[in-house]
C-alpha cells in the first residue's frame, strides 16, 4: 500500500474512532474511487474499513481476510433471479424489519438501494399479493420490467386495469389505477408506496387526494405496509400512517462532490462558458437541470451552437426517426446528433422513455437537459449533475426538490463519486417535515362511522352533510348503491356532486354517454 492511500485510510479510521461514521464513510468512498481510477487492488486494510463502515457490497474478496469474507457471505440475500446480492448494513437492517412484519415509513437517500430491499422481501417471503404504487406510468413500466425478469415464473405482474388476478400477483400502478383493484383483491400481503411524500398536497396538489384515497382503501386489506421517500426529516403522526414506524436512513453509498461554481459566476455568459467547459471535460453522463422551459431552449441553443455533431449508429437511427416522424428542423432532432436529449412534461411520454433508455446506453445520449420531471417518477442517474437554475418553473427551487435532483449524481456500483456543478445559488437548507392531512375533497367518500376515531367532529359533520345532499340529488337508495359498488372513482367529492347536479338538472346532455364505451368510433362523435 502506498503512503498516500495509507494516510487516507488512517484518516478514515480516526473518524470512526471519534464516532463520525458518516464522514468516515464519505472519505472511504473517495479512497475506493481513487483505487478504481488508478486500478489499484484493495489492500486487506481497505476491506476492513469497508466492513467497519457497513459498505459490505464494495468488498473485494481476493484480498480479504477470512472474517471479511465470512461477513460478505453472511449478508448475501436472494433478490430474485439467479445471483444473490450482498446488502449493505442498513439495507440488511431494513429488510430484517420488513421480514419481521413491521409497518415502516422510511426516508433514505437515492443511492441507498431501496429496490434491492423490495426484491429481496418478495424473493424470501413469497407473499401472495403485492401492490406497489408509484407516481408515474413510466416508473410503473420500469418497475414492471425489473420484477418481470425476476419473478414472472411465479407471479402474474399486472400494470393495467381490468386484468384477471392470478394465484400470486404483483400489481404495479399509479394511484389512480390502483383504486380500481380495491374490490378485486380479497387480501393484500404488503402495500408498498414509492415516493409517499406525494400524498401531501404540499408536494402534489392535484394528485395527493387520489393517493390518499388509494392508501386508505388498500391499507384496510393490507397485512403490512411499506412507504418509501427521500429526504424526509420527520413524519407527523396521522390516520394514514397509524401503526407505522418512521425511520430515517442517512446511509450513502456514493459521495456527492459539490462544485459551487456560482460563486465565481456573475453573468449569463460566464455561466454558459462554465457549462460548456463541464461538458467538454467529462466523458461520463451528465444531467443538466434547466428549471424552466425557456432555459431548456437557451441551453439547447448553446449546445447546438458550440458542440459539433457526433455520429453513432444508435443515435443516427433515433435522429433519422425523429426527422421522419416529427420534424428534421426540430431542436431535439439536432440535439440528438450531439448526444444530448431533452426531458420535460410537455414531451410525448414515449419520447421521454426512449431518451431515458438511450441515456443508459454507453453509446447513447451523453447529456439530458431537464426540468424537475427527471426526478418525478424517473429512476435514472448520472455521474454529473449540473444545476443551471435555482428556479422550478415560475417558483424558486425548494430544498427538498434540489436534494432530489443532486441525489441523481453517482450510483452504487457505477460511480463512487457523483459530481454536482452548481451554477446558481442553491436554496437554503431546510428540514422537511411531512404532515399527511386528510383533504376536504375526500371527506365525501369516507364512512364517518368506520373512521370516527380518526376524524374531527367538524369533519364528521361535513361527511354527513355531503351524504345528505347527494341523497337528495340522486335519491337515497341510488346513492347508497353507488357507494356500496365503489362506483365513485374520483377522489374529489365536490366534483362528483357537481356532476350529479348537472345530470339531475340537464339529463338530456348526458343521454348516450355509454356510447363512449363503443368499439365503433362513429358512436363517439357526439361527446368528443
Amino acid at each position: 500500500m502506498n503512503a498516500n492511500i495509507f494516510s487516507k485510510c488512517k484518516s478514515v479510521n480516526d473518524h470512526l474512532r471519534s464516532g463520525n461514521e458518516t464522514t468516515a464513510r464519505d472519505e472511504l468512498i473517495k479512497v475506493l474511487a481513487h483505487c478504481e481510477k488508478e486500478h489499484i487492488p484493495y489492500d486487506p486494510l481497505i476491506n476492513h474499513l469497508i466492513r467497519e463502515t457497513g459498505l459490505y457490497p464494495y468488498m473485494k474478496l481476493e484480498n480479504a481476510g477470512w472474517q471479511d469474507r465470512y461477513l460478505f457471505e453472511a449478508f448475501k440475500v436472494d433478490i430474485g433471479g439467479d445471483v444473490p446480492a450482498t446488502l449493505h448494513r442498513d439495507q440488511s437492517a431494513l429488510l430484517r424489519s420488513l421480514l419481521d412484519g413491521q409497518n415502516l415509513a422510511i426516508s433514505a437517500p437515492t443511492s441507498f438501494g431501496k429496490s434491492f430491499v423490495i426484491d429481496s422481501f418478495i424473493a424470501i417471503k413469497r407473499p401472495l399479493n403485492v401492490v406497489i404504487i408509484v407516481p408515474t406510468i413510466a416508473l410503473a413500466d420500469e418497475t414492471r420490467r425489473r420484477l418481470h425478469r425476476k419473478f414472472s415464473d411465479a407471479y402474474k405482474i399486472i400494470t393495467t386495469a381490468d386484468v384477471q388476478l392470478g394465484e400470486k400477483n404483483i400489481l404495479i400502478f399509479p394511484q389512480e389505477r390502483a383504486i380500481g383493484y380495491v374490490d378485486k383483491l380479497p387480501a393484500l400481503d404488503i402495500l408498498i408506496i414509492d415516493e409517499f411524500y406525494k400524498a401531501s398536497k404540499k408536494f402534489d396538489k392535484e394528485r395527493a387526494p387520489s393517493l390518499i384515497k388509494a392508501i386508505m382503501q388498500l391499507s384496510e386489506k393490507a397485512a403490512q405496509r411499506y412507504f418509501l421517500a427521500p429526504n424526509i426529516s420527520e413524519l407527523k403522526k396521522g390516520v394514514f400512517t397509524k401503526g407505522m414506524q418512521f425511520r430515517r436512513f442517512d446511509f450513502n453509498t456514493v459521495f456527492l462532490e459539490k462544485n459551487e461554481l456560482y460563486r465565481q459566476i456573475s453573468n449569463e455568459e460566464q455561466k454558459s462558458q462554465a457549462l460548456l467547459k463541464i461538458l467538454a471535460e467529462t466523458d461520463n453522463k451528465t444531467l443538466i437541470y434547466a428549471g424552466t422551459y425557456s432555459n431548456i431552449s437557451k441551453i439547447s441553443n448553446l449546445i447546438l451552437a458550440n458542440i459539433q455533431p457526433e455520429s453513432t449508429p444508435l443515435l443516427d437511427s433515433f435522429s433519422n426517426w425523429l426527422s421522419a416522424n416529427y420534424d428534421p428542423n426540430w431542436n431535439l432532432t439536432s440535439l440528438v446528433k450531439r448526444r444530448t436529449g431533452i426531458h420535460n412534461g410537455r414531451l410525448h411520454r414515449s419520447l421521454s422513455q426512449i431518451q431515458v433508455k438511450l441515456f443508459e446506453e454507453p453509446s447513447g445520449l451523453q447529456n439530458i437537459i431537464s426540468t424537475s420531471s427527471i426526478v418525478e417518477g424517473v429512476n435514472t442517474s448520472a455521474e454529473n449533475v449540473v444545476i443551471w437554475s435555482n428556479k422550478n418553473g415560475k417558483s424558486n427551487l425548494k430544498d427538498f426538490t434540489y436534494k432530489n435532483i443532486i441525489g441523481r449524481s453517482g450510483r452504487m456500483f457505477k460511480h463512487f463519486i457523483g459530481r454536482v456543478f452548481i451554477l446558481e445559488s442553491p436554496p437554503k437548507d431546510e428540514q422537511t417535515v411531512l404532515d399527511l392531512d386528510l383533504p376536504d375533497e375526500l371527506l365525501g367518500t369516507l364512512d364517518e362511522v368506520k373512521h370516527e376515531a380518526d376524524l374531527t367532529s367538524e369533519q364528521i359533520q361535513k361527511i354527513i352533510d355531503y351524504k345528505n345532499e347527494m341523497s337528495r340529488i340522486l335519491g337515497e337508495t341510488k346513492f347508497n348503491d353507488l357507494l356500496a359498488a365503489n362506483a365513485f372513482q374520483s377522489s374529489n367529492s365536490e366534483v362528483l356532486k357537481k356532476i350529479a347536479m348537472d345530470i339531475r338538472n340537464d339529463p338530456a346532455s348526458w343521454n348516450g354517454l355509454s356510447f363512449l364505451n363503443s368499439d365503433n368510433p362513429a358512436d363517439w362523435d357526439r361527446f368528443l
